[in-house]
């Protein structure tokens, strides 16, 4: 039985928690939130927990596993020290605010040979898993258009400041994206990435995050990939989330349901007509924590961590103009 330490319990935290403990192969030995609130809620999902004051004393516990939902700015410092004392980490994304932090926490899982797992979420969706299946049935790929649109915004004042987020709707929302064009055609290179940050429909300062973000990118396979996300935006309704791919032989669609955060289908597309090859319901949210979980009890260490993850943070370097 692996024992878990959780590390930020608000809601993401508490989900992710749930589907971790819910086939029975992990215990929440060790909880810890700032928040009184937030851990009387965790303790009734594990009411045996410990509640611990810091990520040290949680460690001192000598716990397989420690799961990661805090303010991005303490990612990379946070998952290294656990590390650093043989914790496995699972990581709310970003796992950093930049391909530096990011390249710091790879390093260190690697000299700690420990597995390291990313929540992008996402890439579990059954509509996502059922595209990448079939992707080759699109023939030579050269276009993706991928969307993340929200009709709410974050309440946590940190996403709204720059050295605590790293940035605004791109890299909150977009590091979704930019992860899902990559991973779809096995994470190849980059080469050219370009980017319009706004806030309040003007450009953006250095001193502020962006809250409507469109992008471009250029791979060596030979796909254009279009990015556009934002915040408080007048959707007309609560999401807009889509990923669209084109080929010469046949295209595909993923697109959220009736502007749900959850319900997801998607069409292999082949001139007028449309196949369906998934559909909701999907109960996807917590697949890539129970994911990490099973690689854990499974013996899995540095070698099965989550992929891509510098290619990805590299290319939000590029579209924030920082490399």
């Amino acid at each position: 039985m692996l024992k878990l330490g959780f590390l930020g319990t608000g809601w993401i935290g508490r989900n992710r928690m749930e589907a971790m403990l819910a086939n029975g192969g992990a215990i929440a030995a060790a909880i810890c939130d700032p928040d009184a609130e937030m851990v009387s809620q965790a303790k009734a999902l594990a009411p045996l927990a410990l509640e611990t004051e810091s990520l040290e004393a949680m460690l001192a516990l000598g716990l397989d596993g420690i799961v990661i939902a805090t303010p991005s700015a303490l990612h990379a410092d946070q998952c290294i020290q656990a590390f650093e004392a043989g914790a496995a980490v699972f990581c709310q994304k970003p796992l950093g605010r930049t391909a530096a932090e990011v390249q710091r926490v790879l390093d260190a899982a690697r000299a700690a040979d420990r597995l390291l797992g990313v929540d992008l979420s996402y890439r579990h969706t059954a509509a996502m898993q059922a595209i990448r299946g079939r992707v080759q049935e699109l023939g030579q790929a050269f276009a993706a258009d991928l969307t993340f649109h929200n009709a709410y915004g974050p309440g946590a004042g940190w996403f709204w400041d720059p050295k605590l987020s790293g940035g605004g709707c791109l890299i909150d929302l977009g590091v979704h994206l930019v992860d899902l064009a990559l991973w779809l055609f096995g994470f190849p290179e980059v080469t050219d990435a370009h980017a319009t940050l706004l806030r309040d429909g003007r450009p953006a300062t250095s001193h502020e995050v962006e809250d409507y973000a469109v992008a471009e990118l250029k791979l060596a396979n030979g796909v254009t990939v279009r990015i556009a996300c934002s915040w408080n935006l007048s959707a007309g309704k609560d999401a807009v989330i889509e990923t669209s791919l084109y080929g010469t032989e046949a295209g595909a669609q993923m697109r959220n349901e009736n502007g749900s955060f959850f319900e997801f289908s998607a069409d292999l597309l082949k001139g007028r007509n449309a196949e369906r090859i998934a559909s909701p319901p999907d109960d996807w949210g917590g697949r890539a924590a129970a994911e990490w979980v099973r690689k854990l009890a499974g013996g899995e260490k540095f070698a099965g961590s989550t992929e891509g993850l510098i290619e990805t943070a590299r290319t939000l370097d590029r579209l924030y103009g920082r490399g």
